[in-house]
């Protein structure tokens, strides 16, 4: 029987994706770890590899063809002792639609780079899935073999054929009974065709959700109903930093570094994590990890989009570094040329609409971080100092916290930390 291949997740937020291009035919030979596909998800372009070896009997997805949900079958691998007619009865489906997937589609995804996949035995101890190549599942069923008394061989601890192989059989634990939960219908959302009749005359433009909108939509609406936002204000004096700037700047012109004053602000948010250790913190469900290290997420504008590239230990790195790490990250997010380990993961997370002009606006939290600061433009405007009305330049500052992760007083202290940093810059370099 041939084993189906089915369309991976790339990424830890990947449902869907398109098939961009398949780099094999029907009745080519691979081995684990050649590239069959590039295959684009909500984020990027990424190369798809073979886990076990065989020969291509079908391809079951045209080139081209986008909305192709993960566990699909998209081919069909041909193994030791099979032909051409060993595969699979269904036909394939018309140029650009996936094939439909079948409920005893085994599940195989490919780990992702940044955090490798556990072993079968520790996976089943900490409820995780378990990861295995198709073929791999298929032996271990018809020899009654537990893959989780299986310790995997293959990349990032995949259970692959050779280790169920010589397995002995094994009683497989019963999944335990889950107990129902009722849960109240959710209202369900106006359907295209509804709200396209409410504009029924009237010209417009249809927009087709693209992989990485699609995703961008659902996470914002799950954090607006799910996380607990509070949000807290506060204005800082920006004239210290923008003469210290200034003189950086003058300083470090024959190096070609240029610094930005959003990267002094990634820096006094990094330092005052590591002040506030508490702050630092993320909702992993049903606790909370208070992170070592300041990884602070930057938010980047793209075509279509948005990216959230990570800066990691940035307590450790001096702004010219910062600066230059952060150029690069823009760069290549602006190209959608980033690896999945390179946006995900951090604590907290800046969103700075100054440089547009905007002047204040609440940010939505991105999960699982506990939260993010939301910047506006640096504004001359009068401000009392003593006794004496001066002008200066105030920028405001809104922190949107995830009151399951930060209660009020805490996000106070670190919102005070932050604002102490930029008005008091030369400190940072201490």
């Amino acid at each position: 029987m041939a084993v189906q291949i089915l369309m991976p997740a790339l990424s830890p937020t990947m449902e869907e994706g398109t098939l961009a291009k398949w780099l094999v035919k029907p009745g080519d030979a691979v081995k684990s770890g050649d590239i069959l596909a590039e295959i684009e998800t909500d984020k990027a372009t990424m190369e798809f590899e073979a886990v076990d070896e065989g020969v291509i009997g079908e391809l079951l997805v045209a080139e081209g063809a986008g909305g192709v949900k993960v566990n699909t079958p998209i081919a069909t691998l041909l193994v030791e002792g099979e032909s051409a007619t060993a595969t699979a009865t269904a036909s394939p489906p018309p140029a650009g639609k996936p094939a439909a997937a079948t409920a005893a589609a085994p599940a195989a995804s490919a780990p992702v780079a940044s955090a490798p996949a556990p072993t079968a035995a520790r996976a089943a101890a900490e409820g995780a899935r378990i990861f295995a190549s198709p073929l791999a599942r298929r032996i271990a069923a018809e020899k009654g073999i537990d893959l989780a008394s299986v310790k995997g061989s293959g990349p990032h601890g995949r259970v692959v054929k050779s280790d169920v192989a010589g397995a002995a059989p094994a009683v497989a634990r019963p999944a335990p009974a889950a107990a129902p939960v009722a849960t109240p219908p959710a209202a369900a959302p106006a359907s295209a065709s509804t709200v396209a009749r409410m504009y029924e005359g009237r010209a417009y433009d249809e927009v087709m959700l693209d992989g990485m909108r699609r995703t961008i939509a659902a996470r914002l609406t799950e954090a607006k109903q799910t996380i607990p936002h509070f949000y807290l204000r506060r204005e800082v004096r920006l004239d210290a930093l923008l003469a210290f700037r200034e003189q950086l700047n003058t300083q470090l012109q024959p190096r070609g570094v240029k610094l930005s004053v959003n990267d002094f602000i990634i820096k006094a948010c990094a330092l005052a994590l590591q002040a506030v250790p508490a702050a630092n913190a993320v909702w992993a469900g049903d606790r909370i990890l208070q992170m070592k290290a300041s990884d602070v997420a930057v938010a980047v504008a793209i075509e279509g989009g948005l990216f959230t590239p990570v800066l990691k230990d940035a307590e450790t790195k001096s702004l010219s570094k910062l600066s230059a790490e952060m150029k690069d990250l823009a760069a290549r997010a602006k190209a959608r040329k980033l690896a999945p380990q390179e946006y995900m993961g951090g604590s907290f997370a800046i969103s700075n609409l100054g440089m547009m002009g905007i002047e204040n606006f609440d940010a939505v939290i991105n999960p699982p971080h506990g939260a993010i600061l939301a910047v506006g433009a640096g504004i001359r405007k009068p401000v009392v100092v003593g006794d004496v009305v001066a002008i200066a330049t105030v920028m405001s500052l809104t922190l949107s916290v995830d009151h399951r992760v930060i209660d009020g007083a805490l996000g106070a202290e670190l919102m005070k930390a932050i604002v102490e940093n930029l008005e008091n810059p030369m400190a940072m370099l201490a």
